[in-house]
């Protein structure tokens, strides 16, 4: 219960802070959350990311505000974020479906999107199969890209069907998609697809060597075709396991792991490892 609280605090100052300038950094460092897996956690439960949702809040408010006498397009922009009106009316559009200057007409329909409030419903009956393990450091040889947290579960599978294209003849299999957070550089992180070095008799070029540190990794075995099952798996961590685990995310990587075979077959087998803390051992 402990994220859904930290997520609802969050919301909280979003809706304290919506006319001012900041990060979503910024949020999730207020809550105490890495930024990484507080856009992720929101996502997964929302089905928006929190970008998406302050734009959406912003519009919202926005459109209410032109409708007051004497309201000046480019105020309002400056107003709720925007830098011109050029770009604030174009956003203002996509939403709305009028132009600002519409939305001073008598009988203009306007879109409201209401504040957000997350709880976790508890229906209960469902298994969701983990196990805990010690594993000692290894190194792995991936082809590394860096994303953002906010538009990355786009962007991932798109990267492995060029990665498979690429490298399946070359004798670089993608057995493991590994994604490595910068401490330093919340609002991003490498996320590099490859295999265990073992598997590699010389490293090529654009791709580079990691050692995973040794850790203890919460490992949730996945069933079925990529990516929905995977992303599905992901959701289910978030929002069925993490609120009542013993454990917390340890935020240094996490691994998708793939075996060989069909990838889009029913029985198709793959596993997420995230390394995990005890609450109490923090």
């Amino acid at each position: 219960m402990e994220w859904i609280q930290s997520l609802n605090a969050a919301i909280d100052y979003i809706e304290d802070h919506l006319l001012e300038n900041f990060s979503i950094n910024d949020v999730a460092l207020k809550v105490h959350i890495s930024t990484y897996h507080f856009q992720r956690t929101f996502s997964v439960l929302t089905g928006i990311s929190m970008g998406e949702y302050i734009r959406n809040r912003r519009l919202s408010l926005a459109g209410q505000t032109m409708t007051q006498k004497g309201s000046k397009v480019l105020d309002v922009a400056l107003t709720y974020g925007y830098e011109n009106a050029e770009s604030f009316s174009k956003a203002f559009e996509r939403f709305h479906g009028i132009k600002p200057s519409q939305a001073k007409k008598q009988g203009a329909v306007l879109k409201s999107y209401n504040r957000m409030l997350i709880k976790l419903a508890i229906e209960g009956g469902n298994i969701l199969e983990y196990r805990i393990e010690n594993k000692v450091a290894f190194k792995v040889v991936l082809s590394p890209q860096v994303f953002e947290a906010d538009t990355c579960m786009l962007q991932i599978p798109e990267v492995w069907q060029t990665f498979m294209r690429q490298f399946k003849d070359h004798g670089i299999c993608g057995e493991m998609g590994v994604r490595i957070f910068d401490q330093e550089v919340t609002n991003k992180f490498t996320y590099g697809i490859g295999c265990h070095e073992k598997f590699v008799e010389s490293v090529p070029s654009g791709f580079s060597v990691y050692e995973i540190p040794e850790f203890t990794w919460a490992v949730f075995p996945c069933v079925g075709p990529m990516p929905e099952s995977i992303q599905k798996l992901w959701g289910r961590i978030y929002t069925e396991w993490l609120p009542q685990a013993e454990y917390q995310f340890f935020d240094e990587y996490d691994i998708e792991y793939y075996t060989e075979g069909d990838i889009y077959s029913e029985d198709y087998k793959s596993e997420i490892w995230i390394p995990v803390i005890k609450k109490q051992d923090k």
